[in-house]
């Protein structure tokens, strides 16, 4: 085995999908995935931290992208607006993962501590978001609610991205997820 792989994470992922997907997630071990990418467990763990991070390790990049986009915001741009392009920007990132990420959605769907996994990830977002806002000036409470109202709009979208029978992006999804929430504070 080569020490050192290119796109050993990538590889790692792919064969951690399949064998999640082929031999179930909890038969699959760390040794057994390592093999089935042609590379060490010690190059795993590099990467990983455990197996579960191999659903949830695109959290970090999700994170980064979202904080990154608010930081170059304007800070007079009003609060639900700035969240509304920081949201899309994050949403971006997932292009041309579909297929992976309907595939990811049917392992943790069929297992308890993957979705309680989920809802960390989902909350740790959230909290993030809530706090680069107080940083740019917004009161605390207003902040988490349009934090959570973003990351809401978020998962509302990706859920129907999984399934679009237009085949739309995700960003157009949660564009439109915006405009429904703001019909509906409106009274529309």
């Amino acid at each position: 085995m080569s020490r050192w792989s290119p796109n050993a994470r990538g590889r790692l992922e792919q064969a951690a999908y399949e064998l999640f997907l082929a031999e179930g997630y909890e038969q699959t071990t760390v040794a057994d995935i390592a093999k089935r990418a042609g590379l060490t467990e010690r190059t795993f763990f590099r990467h990983y931290a455990d197996k579960r991070e191999v659903l949830f390790g695109g959290s970090t990049a999700l994170q980064d992208e979202l904080l990154r986009a608010l930081g170059e915001l304007p800070p007079a741009l009003p609060t639900i607006e700035a969240v509304r392009i920081a949201v899309e920007a994050m949403s971006a990132l997932m292009h041309g993962r579909r297929a992976l990420a309907r595939e990811r959605q049917r392992i943790v769907a069929a297992h308890a501590d993957l979705q309680e996994r989920e809802l960390i990830k989902r909350a740790t977002l959230t909290a993030a978001l809530a706090q680069a806002l107080q940083r740019r000036g917004v009161q605390e409470a207003a902040a988490s609610l349009a934090a959570d109202m973003g990351i809401g709009v978020f998962y509302v979208g990706f859920v129907h991205w999984l399934d679009d029978p237009a085949g739309r992006e995700i960003a157009e999804i949660v564009h439109e997820g915006f405009d429904q929430l703001k019909a509906l504070a409106s009274g529309a």
